[in-house]
């Protein structure tokens, strides 16, 4: 179980930018050792690594379409940890070259690409992660938090894939929350909407940035620090109520019932 636990083993994918650098220096700058996964940015986690608090944290690689190299990066987080105690859900993908493809604006072969690489990758690839982390916890209990998005809630017309594979990210938390429930284990959800990272330099930068800005009556976007702090908060000890639950990070630009 959790309680009591000082130093904890945990597991950030996609944590070499963005979100999930900010994921890591939180949990590191809680005492916690930090594995940062990357699947093409080896220069970016080292440089990470180097600079978190603390120590014993490592850098670990894969690409999360590839089964068996999830198991194998999974595995080699837990025996460079010592265990693992917490898994972070962060990497995930818009698509190649956040190309969009809406249904009339997209050829066959091309939405057939999209769907294949962002649900290999946001959904199918979360889903191998979290079954291999979850051999690591069973004895030991843990806390399992996916980054989601408010797409999934508002819908993503030109990038369909993406909304799809974070709904089905959100149906995959609850399902787990109850399944590993007994073993100890918790699992939650964040859905941000807009996050100022790398991924949305692009959108924010260019001619859509106030109107993006605009979407919140702050009239901003969110800082991964915001969005990290929720994600070490619903892995503490203290927030095993928690979970199951889905938590809407997007600064009242989308509101569900």
């Amino acid at each position: 179980m959790m309680t009591g636990v000082t130093s904890r083993a945990v597991l950030v994918t996609g944590a070499s930018r963005g979100i999930g650098r900010a994921v890591a220096t939180v949990f590191a700058a809680g005492g916690d050792r930090v594995a940062i996964h990357h699947r093409d940015s080896a220069e970016l986690a080292e440089r990470l690594r180097a600079e978190l608090p603390g120590q014993g944290h490592v850098v670990v690689r894969a690409d999360l379409t590839d089964p068996d190299a999830v198991r194998a990066m999974v595995d080699e987080a837990a025996g460079l940890l010592g265990g693992l105690d917490v898994l972070v859900n962060n990497a995930g993908v818009y698509g190649e070259r956040d190309a969009p493809h809406p249904v009339f604006g997209a050829s066959y072969e091309q939405w057939r690409a999209q769907w294949r690489q962002v649900l290999e990758t946001n959904l199918t690839g979360a889903g191998n992660v979290t079954w291999c982390a979850a051999q690591h916890m069973r004895e030991r209990g843990g806390r399992i938090v996916n980054v989601s998005s408010r797409g999934a809630f508002r819908g993503e017309p030109e990038q369909p894939a993406y909304g799809a594979s974070k709904a089905g990210l959100n149906a995959l938390g609850q399902s787990l929350a109850v399944a590993l429930a007994p073993y100890g284990i918790t699992v939650a959800t964040v859905a941000p909407g807009f996050v100022e990272t790398d991924m949305t330099t692009g959108h924010l930068s260019g001619e859509r940035g106030a109107a993006i800005r605009a979407q919140s009556p702050f009239d901003r976007v969110a800082r991964p620090e915001e969005i990290a702090a929720a994600v070490h908060w619903l892995a503490s000890p203290q927030a095993e109520w928690a979970s199951g639950t889905i938590v809407d990070l997007n600064g009242a630009s989308y509101l569900r019932s």
